[in-house]
């Protein structure tokens, strides 16, 4: 208690010099930047993340196995089997095709997906972006659009258009493309290039164009209980299948995504971490400069009888002072910021016209999630980086001689 006192004594002296007042203050607004720019940039990296998991991964195949030569036959028996496997959660079978969808003249390019409607709602989330069609109630004729491409070609709800996909039966490769009608029954608004690449029709349909038999098809798609581990579980399951097959996982189409988000996150660390640094540097060459202009009030106390220990805790206290007092209102101050940064974000791009997220990213909207260990970890690197720091002009400061500093020697 006497430390604290002693402490609060002193940075209310008013004989400290504005230099030193100065150097002090510049600390704490040092650390107070770092813990601010620190937890916002950790809670968007976290947004992101749980985006990825949340949304791009309940969407695109955990795992998806594709015949590159002759086609999966007795789809359902082999989605029992893929089923039973441990860390399966369900499956599915699916056709995979690139086509054209054509509307009044207006071409564009689009990722066809053939679906089981009735399954594939166990194995992505995509109805939940899809309005207003419940996916389970998907036709033979009907066709759901990526909202992107829909705007591309000018499509709305209702409109037929036709899809053109390539003739693998034909024994020309130039051979015309087979043309195909569907009623136009939903748009995916989900945000980001899936709106912009994505369709889905029923199975049946393409089955029905590619000459396949109704048990026959292309693909099956897996949905596991560890996105993580994705990988072995597509190698382990993978090994009952008795077709030829090419086995992909998430990590192949977008797991270089997630590397990007966890690197971001380690040079977020490193240099704000240096920020915090640098700012506790700054408590270093305040606190000794402090201890020199106070040298004749520690002399003092020195001859009342204190004990080194309590200039030294008096000191020390006063850094750690500095630190936490910045590391408070940055902790508010981000804490805010974090909380309220996708809504910023979104007044920002409306002011300025321009989206730096649309076409680049997976979503495009800034997302946040603050994260209650990132505070846990921001607060207790910077007090251990501040007690370092105030440990040398706190042992300088119990280095004092009374005799040489109130005899004038």
């Amino acid at each position: 208690m006497l430390s604290l006192f002693l402490s609060k004594r002193l940075r209310e002296s008013k004989h400290q010099s504005g230099f030193i007042g100065f150097l002090s203050k510049a600390s704490t607004i040092g650390v107070f930047l770092g813990v601010t720019v620190l937890i916002v940039a950790l809670s968007v990296i976290n947004g992101f993340e749980q985006q990825l998991k949340e949304r791009l991964l309940s969407v695109v195949p955990h795992v998806s196995y594709q015949a590159p030569y002759d086609p999966i036959t007795d789809w359902p028996s082999k989605v029992e089997l893929l089923e039973a496997q441990p860390g399966v959660v369900a499956a599915t079978a699916e056709i995979n095709l690139t086509g054209m969808v054509q509307f009044k003249g207006q071409l564009k390019a689009a990722q066809l997906k053939g679906i089981d409607p009735s399954r594939h709602v166990k194995v992505s989330s995509i109805h939940e972006y899809i309005q207003p069609l419940n996916l389970k109630d998907l036709a033979a004729d009907e066709i759901v659009l990526g909202q992107g491409i829909a705007a591309h070609l000018g499509v709305n709800l209702g409109d037929k258009v036709t899809v053109l996909i390539a003739n693998q039966h034909a024994k020309n490769a130039l051979a015309a493309p087979k043309r195909v009608s569907f009623n136009v029954a939903g748009l995916i608004a989900m945000g980001g290039e899936v709106d912009k690449n994505l369709a889905l029709v029923n199975i049946a349909k393409i089955q029905q164009a590619l000459s396949l038999e109704p048990m026959v098809v292309t693909g099956l798609r897996l949905t596991v209980d560890d996105v993580f581990n994705a990988h072995q579980i597509a190698m382990d399951a993978g090994r009952i299948l008795p077709d030829l097959v090419y086995v992909q996982s998430w990590f192949r189409t977008q797991g270089s995504l997630y590397q990007d988000i966890q690197m971001v996150r380690t040079i977020v660390y490193l240099v704000v971490f240096l920020i915090i640094a640098v700012a506790s540097f700054n408590i270093i060459s305040s606190m000794v400069m402090e201890v020199k202009e106070k040298q004749a009030d520690i002399a003092i106390l020195k001859t009342m009888g204190t004990r080194d220990k309590t200039i030294f805790m008096t000191f020390a206290v006063q850094g750690l002072s500095y630190a936490l007092v910045g590391a408070f209102f940055g902790l508010i101050v981000g804490t805010v910021i974090a909380l309220n940064v996708s809504d910023l974000f979104a007044l920002w791009t409306s002011i300025d016209g321009s989206n730096p997220l649309q076409g680049v990213y997976f979503i495009e909207f800034l997302p946040s999630k603050l994260e209650f260990t990132d505070i846990i970890i921001v607060l207790l690197a910077t007090v251990v980086i501040s007690v370092i720091s105030s440990v040398y002009p706190a042992w300088q400061a119990t280095k004092v001689q009374p005799a040489r500093v109130l005899g004038g020697g």
